[in-house]
């Protein structure tokens, strides 16, 4: 059987190249100050000087080692407590208001309060990174685990399964894409998290050379960290996406992405 092509390797670059045409054409016909907005062909300059800069590698693996300890966190406890929040109801029942409030409260108004408790170094933004990836991980956890089919629970009550069984055999793979999804969504909170917290209070990383480049007036550098930035951050999300190939292959939203096989094909 022949595999379908994937018609997103000629519209992905064909949109991106829509994009920077359209920005160019912007920038010339309008008359816009290049200080608010460079042309591509300077920002393309600056990117180039970005990763040709030894202290750029420092400040990239600051930022990546903030958001990867962060997410780390954030799907410890954000697993952890789901599931426990997903078997028992009661437990859910009291935490709840507490879960929603702290959801409300705007994160990024937190920022400074985490870096008068844990200074200015990277504690602070791991910190922003672990609460800001925290809560989609939660909630996404506790529904896969309630969502779980009450047929399957009674099969598993009468073949005598531990609490230990019921949970590796049916608990786990069943919420699994629920916290797949949720940890796609976290991944990308928690480098904003750790380039926000960096934005304030920090003298390393990619957020501090953003604000740096701004104070200096190069806002060709600063459309280049930002494009670095973005290039990171998709490279997470790929990456956590990636996992539901290895762990979940059977679900729908991998499988459906197959194409279907024909019986006279199988």
């Amino acid at each position: 059987m022949k595999k379908r092509f994937d018609i997103t390797w000629i519209t992905t670059p064909l949109i991106i190249l829509l994009f920077v045409l359209g920005w160019h054409v912007y920038v010339v016909w309008s008359g816009v100050s290049k200080f608010i907005i460079p042309p591509p062909l300077a920002v393309w300059d600056a990117l180039v000087d970005l990763l040709t800069t030894p202290s750029t590698l420092r400040h990239a693996w600051i930022t990546l080692y903030e958001t990867l300890v962060g997410f780390f966190f954030a799907c410890l406890i954000g697993v952890g407590l789901g599931t426990l929040l997903g078997k028992a109801l009661w437990l859910e029942r009291a935490l709840n208001p507490f879960i929603v409030a702290t959801q409300v409260v705007p994160k990024v108004a937190l920022v400074p309060l985490f870096i008068l408790w844990f200074g200015f170094g990277t504690e602070s933004k791991i910190v922003v990174a672990t609460v800001l990836a925290f809560f989609p991980i939660l909630t996404n956890t506790v529904l896969g685990i309630k969502s779980v089919d009450a047929g399957h629970r009674d099969v598993m009550t009468v073949l005598n399964a531990g609490r230990w069984q019921r949970f590796v055999a049916l608990e786990l793979p069943s919420s699994m894409p629920a916290v797949l999804a949720g940890m796609e969504v976290g991944v990308v909170l928690a480098i904003i998290g750790a380039v926000v917290g960096e934005y304030l209070g920090g003298s390393t990383g990619l957020g501090h050379l953003a604000v740096a480049s701004l104070n200096d007036y190069k806002v060709g550098m600063m459309f280049a960290v930002i494009i670095l930035l973005t290039v990171m951050g998709f490279l997470l999300y790929a990456i956590v996406g990636g996992l539901k190939k290895l762990l979940i292959p059977w679900h729908e939203s991998v499988a459906g992405a197959q194409p279907e096989r024909t019986p006279a094909s199988r």
